[in-house]
């Protein structure tokens, strides 16, 4: 089931919803140092985070994929996102110096399909951020919230698909170890024990994150592809008399 972005935008304006936005953006900060003067897009529902890289990047755009719908940000009068369809994405080769992808890859309908784009437009050495629901985590049988919906992945799902797509998986860590609650005054409580739970069952975070990096020495073959997709407004406005 994919979740599209009126859903994800109350997700992020709710308390667990910041929660979980600063739970994540603790774990992404080791790589905000490095992203000094590269060219960075967010895939997905990338815009909660995409704010702590953009203010060190040459050029910050969010793209979005077609099913999911698009919002504007980071201004009404500097609108950088656009929809997209993932595995065909509006950018020429070797063109991007970082991805940070968030509720995307477990909504794509062909994963091996939207890595070798990705890999395609990124430069030599290029990294990719990935954000994935980790199959292993209660968040992922929760539907209440945008990690119980799509297809989770285990640790070793997750490095099989980036050395299939001509990745290197960098370390893999986890966040989210609080209990996912639908009461703020539940899931404020539930915080107490997130220390507990990361100290004794690491495993069972309820999302992945890794680095991995674009492989210069193993080509792929890429078919051309046509793409059948087309965008139709959701609305179309209506001739009066």
């Amino acid at each position: 089931m994919c979740v599209n972005i009126i859903t994800l935008q109350s997700f992020y304006k709710s308390l667990l919803g910041q929660r979980v936005k600063q739970d994540i953006s603790a774990a992404l900060e080791c790589y905000y140092s490095s992203t000094s003067g590269e060219r960075i897009i967010g895939l997905g529902y990338a815009v909660p985070y995409l704010d702590l890289f953009v203010q060190n990047a040459e050029c910050c755009l969010a793209f979005m994929p077609a099913h999911q719908g698009a919002s504007l940000w980071p201004t009404v009068d500097a609108v950088a996102t656009a929809l997209v369809f993932e595995e065909k994405l509006p950018l020429p080769d070797s063109s991007v110096d970082r991805i940070i992808m968030v509720h995307a890859l477990e909504y794509t309908a062909n994963a091996k399909n939207t890595m070798r784009e990705l890999w395609r437009v990124l430069v030599p050495n290029g990294r990719l951020i990935l954000i994935v629901t980790n199959r292993r985590g209660l968040w992922s049988h929760l539907e209440f919230t945008p990690f119980g919906n799509g297809a989770p992945y285990s640790h070793a799902q997750l490095s099989r698909l980036l050395e299939q797509t001509g990745f290197f998986c960098g370390p893999v860590r986890k966040a989210l170890y609080f209990v996912p609650c639908r009461h703020w005054r539940l899931e404020l409580s539930s915080s107490f024990y997130e220390k507990v739970w990361q100290r004794f069952f690491p495993y069972f975070g309820g999302v992945l994150i890794v680095e991995a990096k674009k492989q210069l020495y193993k080509g792929l073959t890429v078919t051309e592809r046509y793409s059948r997709n087309i965008f139709f407004p959701v609305y179309r406005p209506q001739l009066t008399t």
